[in-house]
Protein backbone atom coordinates (compact mmCIF):
# COMPACT_ATOMS: atom_id res chain seq x y z
CA UNK A 1 0.00 0.00 0.00
CA UNK A 2 1.36 3.41 -1.04
CA UNK A 3 1.83 6.01 1.47
CA UNK A 4 0.75 9.90 0.69
CA UNK A 5 3.07 12.51 0.73
CA UNK A 6 3.64 14.47 3.54
CA UNK A 7 1.82 18.50 3.81
CA UNK A 8 5.21 19.63 4.94
CA UNK A 9 6.40 18.40 1.65
CA UNK A 10 4.04 20.04 -0.32
CA UNK A 11 6.64 22.83 -1.91
CA UNK A 12 9.48 20.57 -2.35
CA UNK A 13 7.36 18.57 -4.51
CA UNK A 14 6.38 20.84 -6.87
CA UNK A 15 10.38 22.03 -7.25
CA UNK A 16 10.94 18.22 -7.93
CA UNK A 17 7.65 17.59 -10.28
CA UNK A 18 9.41 21.01 -12.42
CA UNK A 19 12.98 19.43 -12.17
CA UNK A 20 11.71 15.98 -13.29
CA UNK A 21 9.49 17.72 -16.38
CA UNK A 22 12.67 19.32 -17.50
CA UNK A 23 15.24 16.45 -16.81
CA UNK A 24 12.54 14.21 -19.10
CA UNK A 25 12.23 16.48 -21.89
CA UNK A 26 15.79 16.99 -22.07
CA UNK A 27 16.92 13.01 -21.94
CA UNK A 28 13.90 12.51 -24.27
CA UNK A 29 15.81 14.33 -27.02
CA UNK A 30 19.41 13.36 -26.29
CA UNK A 31 17.90 9.84 -26.97
CA UNK A 32 16.16 10.41 -29.83
CA UNK A 33 19.31 11.83 -30.77
CA UNK A 34 20.81 8.76 -29.55
CA UNK A 35 18.81 6.79 -31.60
CA UNK A 36 19.81 8.41 -34.93
CA UNK A 37 23.13 8.38 -33.84
CA UNK A 38 23.32 4.44 -33.69
CA UNK A 39 20.91 4.14 -37.20
CA UNK A 40 23.96 6.49 -38.46
CA UNK A 41 26.95 4.77 -36.99
CA UNK A 42 25.64 0.73 -37.53
CA UNK A 43 23.71 1.11 -40.27
CA UNK A 44 25.67 3.44 -42.65
CA UNK A 45 28.81 3.36 -40.62
CA UNK A 46 29.09 7.58 -40.70
CA UNK A 47 29.54 9.35 -37.31
CA UNK A 48 28.45 13.27 -37.23
CA UNK A 49 31.54 15.44 -37.61
CA UNK A 50 31.53 19.30 -36.56
CA UNK A 51 33.49 21.66 -37.90
CA UNK A 52 35.51 19.11 -40.26
CA UNK A 53 37.24 19.87 -43.70
CA UNK A 54 33.66 18.94 -45.27
CA UNK A 55 31.46 21.84 -43.60
CA UNK A 56 29.69 22.58 -40.40
CA UNK A 57 28.18 19.37 -40.33
CA UNK A 58 29.12 16.08 -42.13
CA UNK A 59 28.60 12.84 -42.06
CA UNK A 60 32.27 11.03 -42.13
CA UNK A 61 33.09 7.51 -41.18
CA UNK A 62 34.78 7.43 -37.44
CA UNK A 63 38.37 6.69 -38.77
CA UNK A 64 38.47 9.82 -40.80
CA UNK A 65 37.13 12.51 -38.75
CA UNK A 66 39.41 15.68 -37.61
CA UNK A 67 36.64 17.66 -36.47
CA UNK A 68 34.82 17.57 -33.32
CA UNK A 69 32.96 13.91 -33.10
CA UNK A 70 29.25 14.83 -32.12
CA UNK A 71 27.93 11.43 -32.22
CA UNK A 72 30.59 10.82 -28.98
CA UNK A 73 29.52 13.86 -27.44
CA UNK A 74 25.70 12.79 -27.78
CA UNK A 75 26.79 9.43 -25.90
CA UNK A 76 28.40 11.10 -23.45
CA UNK A 77 25.29 13.71 -22.90
CA UNK A 78 22.46 11.33 -23.10
CA UNK A 79 24.57 9.43 -20.46
CA UNK A 80 24.74 12.41 -17.96
CA UNK A 81 21.30 13.81 -18.13
CA UNK A 82 20.15 9.95 -18.10
CA UNK A 83 22.17 10.38 -14.42
CA UNK A 84 19.98 13.14 -13.56
CA UNK A 85 16.97 12.35 -14.81
CA UNK A 86 17.56 9.13 -12.35
CA UNK A 87 18.26 11.39 -9.65
CA UNK A 88 14.73 13.71 -10.31
CA UNK A 89 12.77 10.44 -10.74
CA UNK A 90 14.43 9.31 -7.24
CA UNK A 91 13.68 12.59 -5.84
CA UNK A 92 10.36 13.02 -7.08
CA UNK A 93 9.15 8.98 -5.91
CA UNK A 94 10.64 9.25 -2.39
CA UNK A 95 8.46 12.84 -1.74
CA UNK A 96 5.38 11.32 -3.03
CA UNK A 97 6.02 8.25 -1.40
CA UNK A 98 4.66 6.02 -4.26
CA UNK A 99 5.64 2.44 -4.79
CA UNK A 100 9.15 1.11 -5.92
CA UNK A 101 7.83 -0.15 -9.64
CA UNK A 102 6.56 3.25 -10.12
CA UNK A 103 9.80 4.15 -9.82
CA UNK A 104 11.24 1.56 -12.14
CA UNK A 105 8.52 2.12 -14.62
CA UNK A 106 9.46 5.86 -14.49
CA UNK A 107 13.15 5.27 -14.83
CA UNK A 108 12.36 2.90 -17.70
CA UNK A 109 11.22 6.59 -19.20
CA UNK A 110 14.58 7.70 -20.17
CA UNK A 111 15.94 4.44 -22.00
CA UNK A 112 13.15 3.61 -24.25
CA UNK A 113 12.82 6.25 -26.97
CA UNK A 114 9.52 8.33 -26.72
CA UNK A 115 8.50 7.08 -23.82
CA UNK A 116 9.86 9.41 -21.81
CA UNK A 117 7.55 12.24 -23.50
CA UNK A 118 4.32 9.89 -22.55
CA UNK A 119 6.02 9.10 -19.32
CA UNK A 120 6.10 12.69 -18.03
CA UNK A 121 2.69 13.65 -19.14
CA UNK A 122 1.31 10.92 -17.19
CA UNK A 123 3.52 11.47 -14.29
CA UNK A 124 2.90 15.26 -14.22
CA UNK A 125 -1.02 14.63 -14.35
CA UNK A 126 -0.95 11.77 -11.61
CA UNK A 127 1.56 13.81 -9.59
CA UNK A 128 -1.14 17.18 -9.70
CA UNK A 129 -3.97 15.18 -8.64
CA UNK A 130 -2.68 13.54 -6.13
CA UNK A 131 -1.91 17.20 -4.88
CA UNK A 132 -4.77 18.96 -5.46
CA UNK A 133 -6.59 16.79 -3.02
CA UNK A 134 -4.04 17.00 -0.17
CA UNK A 135 -4.10 20.94 -1.19
CA UNK A 136 -7.74 21.63 0.48
CA UNK A 137 -6.50 19.57 3.57
CA UNK A 138 -3.12 21.64 3.80
CA UNK A 139 -5.00 24.94 3.27
CA UNK A 140 -7.47 24.46 5.95
CA UNK A 141 -4.32 24.12 8.45
CA UNK A 142 -2.41 26.55 7.76
CA UNK A 143 -3.05 29.98 8.60
CA UNK A 144 -3.15 32.98 6.73
CA UNK A 145 -0.37 34.57 8.46
CA UNK A 146 2.26 31.90 7.34
CA UNK A 147 0.93 31.88 3.72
Amino acid sequence: MALKPKLSNIPRIWSALRLYRVTSIVTGVFLLLLVLMMVLRYGFLVDIELNGPEGFLALTPKEMITGVNLSTAILIAHGWFYVVYLFSDFRLWSLMRWTFSRFIIIALGGVVPFLSFIVERRVHAQTVSELETLQPAQKVETSPSTI
